[in-house]
Order: structure tokens, then sequence, then C-alpha cells
């Protein structure tokens, strides 16, 4: 038997404790963009370490960046065979709204295929799926070519402090290909591999009002609402055909070829399975384009979420000071963060009324729109590993998520990813009941282990 062949057979005798181990790390509430979380982001960065170490790997550490700490190990003991960066992030997403979880969030759940928790989707799953590989192979004759792992604790927030972190210590991380394991793949019988992904831009619309807030019927009626300016604002931000209006924002947009619309074409989500797993009546969207379409290839604006005035339960008659959305934008490749901040601007400076004051703060500009070779080295090991595990050919998606990390790898060390991961489209990442599919899981460890064999070869 082959090496990989050994490696998998073991891989399946150890199912039950990998599956404890993971509801272990999924328990630590590692919540980055939550200062009250920050020991619980220590005890994720520690506990992944001491894994690190169990696998005999060298040089493992947790190492200071401007914000929540990387680990780090690495394991270079086969000359002349290629070096692969293993990235992975350990830091969730918060929990809220916390009523609308079966069973709590932080309390891993098994019901019936599922492990539900948050953080079990995005991504501890797959990073522990690749960690069981590492193991797996290095039980039966060791890791068959070099291997860098870098694990961060800010991709939920942006990968704040990655860039500079990753500029600092360059010749630490230096390899031939980054194994991307922040992904998904089609369905659980249909894997997928991703050639592209969305950017991010994320900024907050301030509108300003009377000094302080007002009695709403002393003042109502005189007075321009901040609250009501705003959504008048943002309810201006696409037109009918669901198209941003900001001025400029499609000027660097990508059409869409007739081979991307064969790819997109391939998936075997339809607009209606998609409703489903919206839990929706109807999409929505920019006219002319599927929703696989729209998520994988076309730019979007959506509000995150609003602030302003009296929320709490009862009544208070109060004409709100201020008012407050965030807003994200989901950018394709060739657009700019920078122009579109300026397209923003422009917007709300030719639409908003002189009664009001605003203001727009930048949360965050980062992560552009990528393209990914879907014919380098590493994208045909990843074919390979995906049919020798699943049986069938798997296909290529775009992603509309980001993934800060993929743009700054190949900007500060000049290295291509392979996103290869096993999330599926109904694993309700960053929402209530996060569920990863355990099967999916399993098949997850055995193609991360016929990759690296690949990869070797």
């Amino acid at each position: 038997m082959s090496q990989s062949a050994l490696a998998i057979a073991w891989a399946r005798q150890q199912r039950e404790r990998y599956a404890r181990e993971l509801q272990a790390l999924v328990a630590i509430p590692s919540i980055s963009t939550l200062s009250e979380n920050q020991p619980d982001i220590q005890r994720a960065a520690e506990w992944l370490a001491a894994q690190l170490r169990a696998l005999a790997l060298d040089r493992v550490s947790i190492l200071p960046t401007g914000g929540h700490p990387v680990v780090y190990a690495e394991t270079l003991r086969a000359p002349g065979k290629p070096t692969i960066l293993v990235y992975g992030h350990y830091d969730v997403q918060p929990v809220d709204p916390l009523n609308e979880w079966l069973t709590p969030p932080f309390e891993p759940t098994v019901r019936g295929e599922n492990l539900y928790a948050r953080g079990a989707c995005d991504m501890k799953g797959n990073l522990h799926a690749a960690l069981k590989a590492i193991e797996a192979l290095q039980q039966h004759g060791g890791l068959p070519l070099n291997l860098k792992i870098l694990i961060e604790g800010e991709e939920e927030i942006g990968s704040t402090h990655l860039d500079a972190f990753i500029a600092q210590h360059a010749d630490m991380l230096a390899c031939d290909l980054c194994l991307n394991a922040d992904s998904g793949i089609s369905g659980p019988a249909l894997p997928s591999l991703v050639t592209g992904l969305r950017g991010l831009a994320y900024f907050e619309l301030w509108v300003y009002g009377p000094a302080q807030d007002l009695h709403s019927g002393l003042f109502g009626g005189s007075i321009h609402n901040p609250a009501q300016a705003l959504c008048d604002l943002i309810a201006g931000m696409h037109d009918a055909n669901g198209r941003v209006t900001l001025p400029g924002f499609y000027e660097r947009v990508r059409e869409l070829s007739p081979q991307d619309r064969a790819d997109f074409a391939a998936d075997p989500v339809s607009d209606e399975q998609w409703k489903a797993l919206a839990g929706v009546n109807a999409l929505w969207g920019e006219v002319g384009f599927t929703a696989n379409e729209r998520t994988g290839a076309r730019p979007t604006l959506e509000i995150n979420g609003m602030l302003a005035g009296f929320t709490g339960e009862g009544s208070k008659t109060v004409l709100p000071a201020k008012a407050m959305a965030k807003i994200s934008m989901r950018l394709v490749p060739y657009q700019d963060s920078t122009r579109v901040e300026q397209q923003l601007k422009a917007y709300c400076a030719q639409h908003a009324p002189s009664t009001v004051r605003w203001e727009i703060k930048t949360i965050t500009r980062s992560a552009p729109g990528i393209l990914l070779e879907r014919d380098s080295v590493g994208a045909r090991a990843a074919r390979a590993a995906l049919r020798d595990t699943f049986g069938v050919e798997p296909i290529f998606v775009a992603e509309g998520g980001s993934v800060p990390v993929v743009s700054i790898l190949k900007e500060k060390l000049g290295i291509d990813s392979v996103l290869l991961g096993f999330g599926l489209p109904d694993s309700h990442i960053h929402g209530p009941n996060e569920k990863l599919h355990l099967p999916t899981y399993y098949r997850g460890i055995e193609t991360y282990i016929r990759f690296f064999e690949n990869m070797a070869a």
C-alpha cells in the first residue's frame, strides 16, 4: 500500500477521537472582535500550539502581532521536496442573535451527521482536518514534503495585522505554495475548487442632526430626523434593477465571459435551492444574473447593521441626535477599495440633505478581489486529491467571500494559493446554528493526505 493509503486507513480508525478533539477546540469562544474574549483568543492559540507540538513539528511558537497572536510551526526534513505553507485561522464570529441558536454556540452538539457550534465550519473544522492529515502521515513514514503552518487570530476582523506580520517574517514564511483551508465545496457529493474570491471594504455612515436627542412631540416635524435621512440615503444606494448607484462603481468590473457563465451553470445549487438555503420566498439582486453569478462574480453593497435612537423594550418618544449604518462592499477583481471609498463619499455628498451632517468612517479596506490559476501545479494536485476522495471530477467555482491572506501572500511573498476547504453551502457560517457536516470533514482529512502526497510527487 502507498503511504497515503496507509495514512487514510489509519485516519478512518481515529474518527471518534478526531470528533472529540474538534469539539474541544470549538468549545473555546475565540471571538476576535470582542475585547472580553481576549483570554479565549490566547487559550485557542495555546491549544493549537500544543497540537502542533504533539505532531512532532519544529519551531512551534505563539508569535505576537499588533493584535491577536499568530501560531506558527514548521517541519523542513524533506530536502529537494516543495515547501507548503498551510494557512488557517482560529478566531470566530460573534454569536448574536443568541436566542436563535437551538443549542448554546460554544457547547458543541452532534445532531445527526452534523456538529453544531460557532466556528465548527468557519474554520476550525477545516483547520483541524488539515492537522489530522499531517498526523496520519507522520504515523506512516513521515511527511513527504516540507510544511510551514501559519494560524492567525484576526481573519474575522479583516486580518488587520497580518500584512505587517508577513512582511516582518518573510524569510521564515518563504515557501512554494500556500494551502489555504478557509474554503468550501459545492456539496457533500460534489467537490469544487475555488478560482476566484471577492474583496472587502467596510465602512460606517454616520448622520448627525441636533446636538442631543430631542422630544419627538415638541420637535418632531420641524427637525430632520437623522434616522430618516440615513434610511433615505441607503435606500438610494440601489436602483430598481438591483444595481449599486455609487458613481463609477462598475467602471472596473469585468463582464462575464461565456466560460465564466458555463462554470457558474455547472454549480448544482440552483436559484430555487438558493432560496431554500437562505429561507426566503424570493431572490433579489442585480437583474440579468443568476444567484451564483451575483455572489461569485458581481460586486455588492450591503447594510450589515443600523443604529439610531431608542431600541429598548417599550416606548420612548425621542428624535435621535444621530444615526449609523454599517456598510460592507464585496469587490470583484480590478475594483479598488480606495476608489470605492471615494465613490461612497461622492454619493453622500450628492444625495445627503443640507439639514443633516454626515461622516464616513473606514473600518477596513482590505482583501482585494482575486483570480486564481486553475491549471497551476497546486490546483492540479488539489483536483486529483478531490477526485480520488469523492469519486467525481471537481468543478470550478468563484466564492463570494473574502480571504485577505491570499492577496497578502501574493503581494509580500510572491506565492500563489490553493483554496481547499470543506464547508458546505448550508453550513450557516456567521449565523445561528453553524454546523459542520462530519462525513465531509472526514473526507477532508483524506483529501489533505492525498494533496500532500500529490505535491510531494
